[in-house]
This record gives structure tokens, sequence and C-alpha cells, in this order.
């Protein structure tokens, strides 16, 4: 009986002794492998902090380094970012009281003559866009000053001559002679611009010269209509990044440090919210103020208004309206500028405009820009609906003589 218990010991024995030489065997060969799989620990030096440094650099830091892209875009352009002071003196209007005889006499000739004169000053944005000192900025920031001075990021300062206004595109072009070695601002194409690209504002706004703001670009092809200056023929790059007054006529950049647009500060109610002229119309505006100081815009002469089904429906089930609208899409015409092109061909108030040249229109942007894009002269094809009949006529273009 003892030696089956002495026998079932030793089993157990033997069992718990591999277990033990197994054990020790994995500790053995853990030990062995761990050391060279482990990189030592970094040995930091008083003072030394590089390793630390190193070790909480993220990802996205060491791909881009240190310096961001907004500052290598606005290295390559802001020293051709310029701030333009403008000057403008006005005089009071006369009172048509002191013009009576009688109190001329009482009070003297010369009581007219001594109304004061008012200094209006003006602060706006321009960038250089060629050595020989050629700057771009809005219209607005310079119409009717008697004196323009460009200054430089460097300090310097020159009396500017504007050698070309055209209000309907709000550009201008304005001269400097400060030699022929002056920065030059890289223009890009806004042809190839999409909405959530960047948008870099460079600027002076409220006075604030230097000033950067960084967007993205929110839509493209925002018309002036919509924006609320119909006096104007642009599609606007909408952007959130700040523009303010100020801001105007400086340049919007991409990421790359390449003007797409010149921005605009025209809604003082807008809230994040900016628009720029896209920079391949300006390139275009630009050449022409160069050559001839003006540019020519073809009109019509009608006021209008995008007409839909559903808006000449609510018109017409009106019982107030004083006039039935066809319910189609097209172009309404509102009013008919006496003696305009339109006029001589005998556009009435209350025709639809259905096509131009044979091409459906069904906007009022839709028939502005066919018009830009006509020439002086120019014979458009205009089929109209007038009632229940349409007609055709035909629309000779003339140069729009005041944007106002």
């Amino acid at each position: 009986m003892r030696f089956p218990k002495i026998s079932r010991s030793l089993r157990q024995l033997s069992t718990h002794v591999l277990a033990i030489a197994l054990g020790v065997v994995l500790a053995v060969s853990t030990l062995q492998v761990l050391p060279s799989q482990a990189e030592p620990a970094p040995t930091i030096t008083p003072g030394d902090t590089s390793n630390l440094i190193a070790q909480r650099q993220s990802p996205a830091t060491a791909a881009i380094g240190t310096t961001s892209f907004v500052t290598a875009a606005v290295n390559r352009v802001g020293s051709a970012v310029v701030r333009i002071d403008t000057e403008r003196t006005i005089t009071r209007r006369v009172d048509p009281f002191m013009e009576d005889p009688f109190f001329r006499r009482f009070f003297g000739d010369g009581f007219s003559q001594q109304m004061p004169s008012e200094q209006l000053r003006g602060l706006g944005s321009g960038f250089i866009i060629d050595k020989s000192g050629l700057v771009l900025t809005n219209a607005h920031v310079v119409d009717k000053a008697d004196k323009v001075t460009v200054r430089l990021k460097d300090g310097r300062t020159f009396e500017g001559k504007v050698q070309g206004i055209d209000e309907v595109t709000d550009l201008a072009v304005v001269k400097i002679n400060a030699g022929n070695d002056l920065p030059v601002a890289p223009l890009g194409s806004s042809t190839n611009v999409q909405v959530g690209d960047w948008a870099i504002a460079v600027g002076n706004p409220l006075g604030f010269d230097n000033t950067v703001t960084l967007g993205i670009v929110s839509t493209l092809k925002r018309s002036s209509a919509q924006v609320g200056i119909s006096d104007k023929r642009l599609d606007f790059i909408q952007t959130d990044a700040a523009i303010n007054p100020g801001n105007s006529g400086g340049p919007l950049l991409n990421g790359l440090g390449e003007v797409i647009g010149i921005n605009t500060a025209i809604r003082p109610d807008a809230m994040g919210i900016g628009f720029a002229i896209p920079i391949d119309k300006a390139k275009a505006i630009a050449a022409q103020l160069q050559r001839d100081g003006k540019v020519a815009h073809p009109y019509l002469g009608v006021q209008m208004l995008t007409l839909t089904p559903d808006l000449a429906k609510q018109n017409n089930t009106d019982p107030n309206s004083p006039i039935q609208i066809p319910e189609i899409n097209g172009v309404f015409v509102m009013r008919v500028v006496p003696n305009s092109p339109a006029a001589s061909a005998g556009i009435r108030r209350g025709d639809v405009i259905l096509q131009v040249d044979g091409k459906a229109i069904t906007s009022a942007e839709q028939l502005q820009n066919v018009v830009e894009d006509s020439r002086l002269g120019q014979v458009l094809q205009v089929k109209v609906q007038r009632g229940n009949q349409t007609q055709q006529l035909s629309i000779r273009t003339a140069e729009l003589q005041n944007a106002s």
C-alpha cells in the first residue's frame, strides 16, 4: 500500500520541478530579448530640452515645420501691399438765402466767399502689380480724390497719380514714381479657385496697417445684384476672412501667396463675410485702364427682374396688381431708360426677355453678363414675350456713360 503512494508523490514532484524549469527558461529568454528591442531612454542634461521638445512634437508640426503656410504666403506678397491715403476738399453749399440781393447788401458781397471748406480723408489698400510703380486698388478708394498718397510697407511714401478708374467694376490703377525695382505681388488665377480653398486677406483695415486675416472661400460667382449693388457688374468671390473698411483694394491670397482677388468692403452690415473681385477680371480691366484710362461698357437700358412661374403667379393672384405677367421663366422688364438702345428698339415695360441670339435667358444676372461680354455697337437679337405673343427685336448696344 505504501509503494503506490510514494509513486504518486514522485510523479507530482517531478511535475512541479518541470514547471519551475520551464518558467526559468522563459524568464531568461525574455531578459535576453527585451533589451535588444527597447531603445535606451534619452539622457537630458541640465538646460538641454531639445530631446524633450522633439518628443512632444506632433506629426503635423513635424510635417509643416514651425512656420505656417500663412506666414509663407504673407512673406511672399507682403512687401508689395501698400496703404493708400486720400484727401478731398469740399466746400459747403451757399445757402440760397444768402444769395438774395437784399441780404448781400446787408452782409456784404464777401460774406458768401468766406464759406468754410472741409477736408475729407479716406483710407484704403492696394498692391503693386508692376515694378514701374503701378498699383491696383478699388475705384471707390481714390474716386474724386484731390490728393493720393501711397505708403509702402518699408515706410516710404509717394504721391500717387490716378491713371484710370472704372466705377462699374470698382477698379482703379494708380501710378507712383519710385524707381523700377519695386516688389510685385504674384498674381494667380481666380479660374481655378474652389469653395473651401484657403483665403488670406491682407491690408489696412480700420487704419491698422499690415493686418492679416485668414478664412476660406465661402462661395463663388456671388453676383453684385445679390450683394446689393445693382449698379456694378461683378461676380464676387465670397470669403469669411474678415474684410473691413480700409481693406478695400488689398489682395486676397490663396495658400501659395498668389493674389486671387481684390478685397472690397462694400457691405457695412456684413457679419462674418466679405467679398473680393476675381483677379482674372481685374487683370483685363487693369490693362484697359493703363492703356485708355477708362473702360467702355455696353448696355441696353432696362431695369430688370428675374422672373419665375411662381413669382408671376403671386403677382397675378393679387387683385391689386396693375399688370398680368406670363407665368414663365425669363427676365421681366420693370423700366425702360428713355433714349436708350432698348427704348429705340421698342422694348416696353412689362415685356419678358426670353432669349438673346438664340440662347435662353433665365435670370437678370445672365442677361447682364451677355450684354457685358458683347461689343459696343453689336446688334443683339432679343426674343420677348408681350402678353400672349412673342416678338423678335434687334437691339444695338451703346456705351454706358454713367455708372451711377
